[in-house]
Formats: C-alpha cells, sequence, structure tokens
C-alpha cells in the first residue's frame, strides 16, 4: 500500500507532539470517566425473569445442557449470539470469537463467558475445532431461546448478560451492533492507529485508505 505524503499525519517536533498527545489523553481520561459512568448506570438496571431458562436445550461436545447449565456453577453468565448463517459463517462474529483469550480471570470474579449458536452442533463443533476456540459454545438449534432473546436469524448476533438466584435465572443487559465493537480487540486496537478501520463511515483525513465496511473481513485463515 502506498499513501500519498500529503495524506500522512504531519511531522512536527517532539514538544509539539507531546503536547498535543496531552491533550487527547485529557480527553481519552474524560471519555474513561464517562464509560464508568454509564458501566455504573449498566449495574443499576432493572432485570427481567427468563422463566424457560431451565427448559431450553443447549447441545455440544458434553451432555446437554439448559441456560442454568452454562453458569457452570457461577452467579453470573455472558453470552455472545454467535449469528447463525444457513449457507456459511459470519466473518465478524468470527473475528469477535478469535479476538477472546483465556476466560479464566472471568471466572475468578464468578462470571461464565459462553457462545451460542442457532447453527446446528454437527455444523458448530467442527467448526469450534477447526478455528482453535477455547471458550465454551452451544447450538440451540430448536429451542425458542433465539426469539427470547431477540436473535433470531433475522436479527443476527448480540451480547446477553445473565445473573442466577437459585434455580432462578434473569436477564440484566443486552446489546448489538456496533454496541459489540468495544468488547473486540481488533476493532479497538485499529482505533488507536493513524488509518483507524479504514472503513469510509469514519472521519478520517483525505487520502487515507478505506474500503466499504466488512469489505475487508475475513477468516483468519483467508488473509
Amino acid at each position: 500500500m502506498t499513501i500519498p505524503t500529503n495524506a500522512l499525519p504531519p511531522v512536527v517536533e517532539a514538544e509539539e507532539w507531546a503536547a498535543q498527545l496531552a491533550e487527547l489523553r485529557a480527553e481519552e481520561k474524560a471519555l474513561t470517566r464517562a464509560r464508568d459512568a454509564l458501566a455504573a448506570k449498566r449495574r443499576r438496571l432493572p432485570m427481567v425473569e427468563f422463566p424457560r431458562a431451565a427448559a431450553y436445550r443447549f447441545t455440544s461436545d458434553g451432555p446437554e445442557a439448559n441456560l442454568i447449565d452454562l453458569f457452570e456453577g457461577r452467579d453470573q453468565l455472558i453470552v455472545y449470539h454467535f449469528m447463525y448463517i444457513p449457507d456459511g459463517w459470519c466473518a465478524g462474529c468470527s473475528m469477535f470469537a478469535d479476538s477472546v483469550g483465556a476466560v479464566e480471570p472471568l471466572n475468578a470474579r464468578d462470571t461464565t463467558l459462553a457462545f451460542v449458536s442457532e447453527t446446528p452442533w454437527e455444523r458448530l463443533g467442527p467448526r469450534r475445532t477447526e478455528m482453535g476456540w477455547r471458550m465454551p459454545f452451544y447450538s440451540c438449534w430448536g429451542t425458542e431461546f433465539p426469539a427470547d432473546t431477540g436473535t433470531t436469524t433475522a436479527d443476527g448476533f448480540g451480547i446477553s448478560v445473565f445473573l442466577r438466584a437459585g434455580d432462578k435465572v434473569y436477564r440484566t443487559y443486552f446489546t448489538t451492533g456496533r454496541s459489540t465493537d468495544a468488547f473486540g480487540n481488533h476493532w479497538q486496537f485499529l482505533d488507536l492507529t493513524p488509518f483507524g478501520r479504514q472503513e469510509n463511515w469514519e472521519d478520517t483525513p483525505e487520502g487515507r485508505p478505506q474500503t466499504e465496511p466488512y469489505q475487508w473481513w475475513r477468516f483468519r485463515q483467508d488473509y
């Protein structure tokens, strides 16, 4: 890739760079505090009971499970709703899964992370093995779970948070769309760079590389 010289960031003396960086870092600190305040508000959201938690039947490479089982004995459960595409795989969901590392730190804070998809297990299981994903994966094929969570084939993907109190399960949070970007480190790392995500919706200086959104997304073995 050759970038025109006039499209590159300007070159300045170290003192000016440090001054502008300090200004930006002050804005980042303000954003951090705003994000903390939003998280505090999220923690105060009401919740809704999921009365059919014990009735769902999820399949995996282990015994059949219900929603309570997905907690693995912990009190909090984060579910990534992995998009079901009947004749293929979602590159975005795969990129998100690729960005997940060790789940043990979550487990240490009484929290389980699980990926759930409408994709039948006979397809989903081999795909998980092929991609080397370590986190728990389950198929909810044939259950009402996608409809109950608003993540049917037509609606795609998202992140749900559940809380368990004894034998009762409650949903405390849900997000989808661009809001899930905050939890995938590929996008967050690119946001640190001068070229950004290189998608044409971004506010980027003229001449920087850009393509249509999603066009550059690939399964990692295809890059």
